[in-house]
C-alpha cells in the first residue's frame, strides 16, 4: 500500500496505549513518516508531557503552534501544539466574541468552576478542538498524542456521555460534531500501541473491544513497539565460537555468553508467543517497530523508526486501510 494513502485515509489519527509502551514516541514516528511522504502533519499533544517536544530537541509545546520538522525538499513539515481544556475553552469563547467573559473567567478563578461543572466537559473541549483542526483543512494529517489507556476510553466516551446528559444548546451541538468525527471512518481511527509482553497485549485487547463497541470509532493496525530482531548464532557455544574466530576468552566470559544468548532465545520465544496470541485475539494488522536499545531517543531514532513503519506500510494489501 502507499504510504500516503495509508496515512489519509483519516485525516485524525488518534494514537492510544498503555503507559509505558512508547505511545508518544509511535506518534512522533508516525508524524516523521508522514512528512517525509509529503503529507503536512499536526500533532495534538492533550497531556502536557515534555517526551514530544524532547524526541524533536525543541522547546515546551504550548497552545500555539511551532514547527518540529521544517518542511523542505524532502518534507512536508510537522507541527505541534497542546490542547488543554482550559485554553480550549478560552479559545470557544474568543471565537464567539466573548473575550471579556474569558478574561474575567480567568481572573476570578471561575474557569476550573465551569470546565468541571459538567462530567467529560474537559474531554469534550479538547476533542472540539480536534475536530475544528481536522475540519480547517490546513493539515493533511492529525496525530492526537491520546491519554494512556485507561483515560482514552473515558476520554473518547466524552461525547456520548454529553449528548446523554445535555439535550440542546451549543454544548450539545459540540458533541454531536464530536462523536460525528468519532463515528466516521473517513476522518477519524485509533492506532492503539502495545509491546510484546503479556499485560500490555491483554490491556490492548480489552481497550480494544472496549472502545469499538462503547466509543463506535474504527481501529487501524496495532503498532508493536520494542520488537528485538532476531540474531544468528545464539545456539552456538562461545567456546567453539572463539576457537573458529581464532579468539581467547578470559574465565567466565563463555559462562556469560551462554546466559545471555538463553536470555535472548527467551525473549523471542515470548514475543513471538505474544504476537501470535495477539493476532488471534485481535485480528488486525500489526506494524511492529524494532528495539533501538536506548532511553534517549531524539530525531536520528526517529528517522529510523519513520523509516520502519514505511517499510512495514508497503508490504500492507490494499485493503488494509488505518
Amino acid at each position: 500500500m502507499e504510504p500516503a494513502q495509508f496515512l489519509t485515509s483519516s485525516g485524525v489519527l488518534i494514537v492510544a496505549g498503555k503507559g509505558g509502551v512508547g505511545k508518544t514516541t509511535v506518534t512522533a514516528a508516525l508524524a516523521v513518516a508522514a512528512s517525509s511522504v509529503g503529507l503536512r502533519v499536526l500533532v495534538v499533544e492533550v497531556e502536557g508531557k515534555e517526551s514530544m517536544a524532547s524526541a524533536f530537541e525543541t522547546g515546551t509545546l504550548t497552545y500555539d503552534e511551532q514547527v518540529l520538522v521544517d518542511a523542505a525538499r524532502d518534507h512536508a513539515g510537522v507541527h505541534a501544539r497542546t490542547v488543554t481544556p482550559d485554553d480550549a475553552l478560552l479559545d470557544y469563547l474568543n471565537e464567539r466574541g466573548l473575550q471579556r467573559l474569558s478574561k474575567r473567567l480567568v481572573s476570578t478563578g471561575l474557569l476550573d468552576v465551569i470546565s468541571t461543572a459538567i462530567p467529560g466537559i474537559r474531554d469534550i473541549l479538547v476533542l472540539g478542538k480536534v475536530k475544528q483542526l481536522e475540519r480547517s483543512g490546513t493539515f493533511d494529517l492529525v496525530l492526537v498524542d491520546a491519554p494512556a489507556a485507561g483515560h482514552a476510553i473515558t476520554f473518547l466516551r466524552s461525547a456520548s456521555g454529553i449528548l446523554d446528559a445535555v439535550g440542546v444548546g451549543p454544548i450539545n451541538a459540540q458533541a454531536r460534531d464530536v462523536q460525528e468525527l468519532l463515528s466516521d471512518p473517513a476522518r477519524c481511527r485509533v492506532v492503539l500501541v502495545t509491546v510484546p509482553e503479556e499485560t500490555p497485549v491483554n490491556e490492548l485487547v480489552e481497550t480494544a473491544y472496549n472502545l469499538e463497541d462503547q466509543v463506535g470509532v474504527a481501529l487501524g493496525p496495532v503498532v508493536v513497539n520494542g520488537i528485538h530482531p532476531e540474531l544468528a548464532g545464539l545456539d552456538t557455544d562461545p567456546e567453539e565460537a572463539a576457537r573458529d574466530a581464532g579468539v581467547a576468552l578470559v574465565e567466565g566470559e563463555a559462562e556469560a555468553l551462554r546466559e545471555a544468548a538463553a536470555f535472548r532465545r527467551a525473549r523471542t520465544r515470548l514475543q513471538i508467543e505474544q504476537l501470535d496470541r495477539m493476532a488471534d485475539l485481535l485480528p488486525l494488522p500489526q506494524l511492529r517497530l524494532p528495539d533501538l536499545f536506548t532511553s534517549d531517543l531524539g530525531r536520528q531514532e526517529l528517522d529510523t523508526l519513520a523509516a520502519a513503519l514505511i517499510e512495514q506500510v508497503v508490504a500492507l494489501p490494499e485493503t488494509g486501510t488505518p
